[in-house]
């Protein structure tokens, strides 16, 4: 069949053909595809017993010779679940990977895997971000799959499927689940996540009634996919395309479009490319790609939850990256996507706007061009013809959402290994700011009496949660946009500084200090601060500081309660001994680097 490439989209608003089709050939056409050299040979070529079992069993699930003999195994490792909201298309485009796979000449299986669904699970999905990254990387290593699809969206699928690949060091590309599309209540356009926060302060302000609450409800969630704000979904979606994971544009496709079933078409025809190629994670992915992904996620404004992840990321390639790092190209990087909750717009019309390699365009000389990608291509190459249609959404140098530092790095007394604040969602007036603490011990405790009439707080004080860490909560849970008493919300309040060990959601907003190190249940001095103590911030000179002499952090230190109990058994118990903090990038001690040894054995 003679199949030509098309110039254009044919229709499609992307300023160039990111899915380019080459002419399939016959098996064993090109001599460089030997398929000796496939990993799936010893399985299924061989003339002995243990191959003669394998190719049996295929063909008890009705496949016969021409299905898999002398093609790539390409597996599709699939999240999709019925409580997985931001995969509910994931049966079609698992299908659409299938059909690209058929397409160019493989043999498709797909494989379900762990799917992290962070509505639906609690306390949250970053709990078992590091079971489904072993899970990806088992089930890689002990089957016999030469090149894999990576299906992933919702927040903690895309690094844990990331970091699995990576320690399996098998032909892998990512296939990223899109964002929902833009949704509309009267006459405002509504972003999930940080809309349903603020509507909810309105609604407990007497702004907002029942009835109008319902219809947001009704109408927040347009489509399948996830947030389509730049929460964290979105924002590894664009660190993973930019770290060279994806093909051009996969990031911003909305789920639902045409041009993402053609995506997922694509995705399939080259990892059949890329396992005649072996071209596996650790011939396109080094620490330059990583510091591609950082830049990518500070000029976006992404979430401040990429910074935990893209740390755990470096460690599977041996690599150390601090939080200094971040903080050095944080300096740097100026804020080029107008996107919520940072800014105005939606995924939809980031897609519309050229998508991220029209912003990425505009940060040539921040990037590391020559990074090879899974395409084949250079990032430089990948992205040369990329246009912006709209300076407004994706905004020129000279005119940025702000000229550095959208996200930024905190250290002092309170976290001498260092806590971040995502100040371009922040109130101006509070980023250099002191006040009077707060405190809730844990998070039942914060929700029992935050909206006490009684609580001694007022709209200068800094809300304080902790036990809400790694180890603390356990799983390090979205807690950290701690809500608002009620009181002040009626009297007008709409900000406040709060603090904490735990993480804060993408979609999130308001000066909010995450991620303190080292956390409350590891010791950290959070543990030690009481109601009444003076907190004081500076993002601008980067400091945290608690107010606090010697002599009575000593008296506090004496008296400091002993560490909790650890649970007794399953996977607690593991993730327990073994998770890092979150300066370490919370994944569990013993899987930094990639897999040791040989090949799984076969007798």
């Amino acid at each position: 069949m003679d199949v030509t490439r098309s110039p254009s989209f044919n229709g499609s608003i992307l300023p160039f053909d990111p899915f380019p089709i080459d002419p399939p050939s016959p098996m064993n056409a090109n001599p460089d595809r030997d398929p000796t050299q496939l990993r799936s040979h010893r399985w299924f070529g061989r003339d002995d017993l243990r191959s003669f079992g394998h190719r049996s069993r295929l063909k008890g699930m009705g496949f016969d010779d021409i299905d898999y003999r002398d093609r790539p195994v390409v597996a599709i490792l699939n999240t999709w679940s019925e409580l997985n909201t931001c995969h509910s298309h994931f049966r079609d485009r698992a299908d659409e990977v299938r059909r690209g796979i058929l397409q160019s000449g493989g043999f498709p299986v797909e494989v379900p895997v762990m799917s992290l669904g962070e509505m639906m699970m609690k306390p949250t999905t970053m709990l078992y971000r590091n079971l489904l990254a072993m899970e990806v990387e088992e089930v890689l290593r002990c089957h016999p799959i030469d090149a894999a699809v990576l299906m992933g969206g919702c927040d903690k699928t895309v690094p844990a499927m990331l970091m699995g690949a990576i320690s399996a060091d098998i032909p892998s590309l990512f296939l990223p689940a899109g964002a929902m599309l833009r949704a509309r209540w009267k006459d405002q356009t509504l972003g999930s996540g940080s809309d349903a926060w603020k509507y909810w302060d309105q609604r407990l302000a007497g702004n907002l009634c029942d009835r109008d609450w319902n219809q947001v409800e009704n109408c927040i969630a347009a489509s399948a996919g996830t947030c389509m704000t730049m929460g964290t979904a979105s924002t590894m979606a664009c660190v993973a395309e930019a770290m060279g994971w994806t093909l051009p544009s996969a990031a911003t496709i909305p789920a639902v479009m045409a041009d993402h079933s053609r995506l997922a078409v694509a995705t399939g025809r080259r990892a059949v490319d890329m396992a005649w190629e072996q071209l596996k994670p650790s011939q396109f992915f080094n620490s330059q790609s990583i510091d591609n992904g950082l830049t990518t996620s500070l000029a976006i404004g992404g979430s401040t939850n990429a910074i935990v992840h893209l740390i755990a990321i470096a460690g599977r390639l041996g690599e150390t990256l601090t939080l200094d790092r971040f903080d050095e190209l944080s300096r740097k990087t100026p804020v080029l996507g107008d996107l919520r909750p940072g800014g105005r717009f939606l995924m939809q019309d980031f897609f519309e706007a050229g998508g991220l390699p029209a912003l990425l365009q505009r940060l040539r000389d921040l990037l590391n061009l020559d990074c090879p990608t899974v395409s084949g291509k250079t990032l430089g190459e990948q992205i040369e013809d990329a246009e912006v249609h709209d300076d407004e959404v994706i905004r020129t140098r000279e005119n940025p959402v702000s000229p550095a530092g959208g996200v930024c790095l905190l250290r002092g007394n309170l976290a001498p290994s260092g806590c971040v604040i995502k100040s371009i969602a922040a109130s101006e007036k509070l980023l250099h700011h002191r006040g009077r603490a707060v405190v809730f011990n844990d998070y039942p405790e914060m929700k029992k009496s935050i909206h006490d009439p009684e609580l001694d707080v007022d709209e200068n004080s800094v809300l304080i949660l902790r036990s809400a860490g790694p180890l603390g909560a356990p799983g390090f849970p979205e807690w950290g946009m701690l809500p608002i008493p009620q009181k002040l919300l009626q009297a007008g309040v709409t900000d406040m500084v709060r603090m904490s060990d735990a993480r804060m959601s993408g979609t999130s907003y308001g000066t909010c200090v995450l991620h303190i190190a080292p956390e409350s249940a590891a010791g950290g001095p959070l543990a030690l601060v009481e109601t009444g103590d003076e907190i004081e911030i500076n993002v601008p000179e980067r400091t945290i500081h608690w107010h606090i002499d010697d002599e009575e952090l000593a008296r506090r230190r004496a008296n400091q309660p002993g560490a909790a109990p650890e649970p007794a058994r399953g996977y607690m118990k593991l993730y327990a001994k073994h998770v890092t903090q979150a300066d370490q990038g919370c994944d569990f001690d013993f899987l930094a680097g990639r897999s040791p040894g040989e090949e799984p054995a076969i007798h």
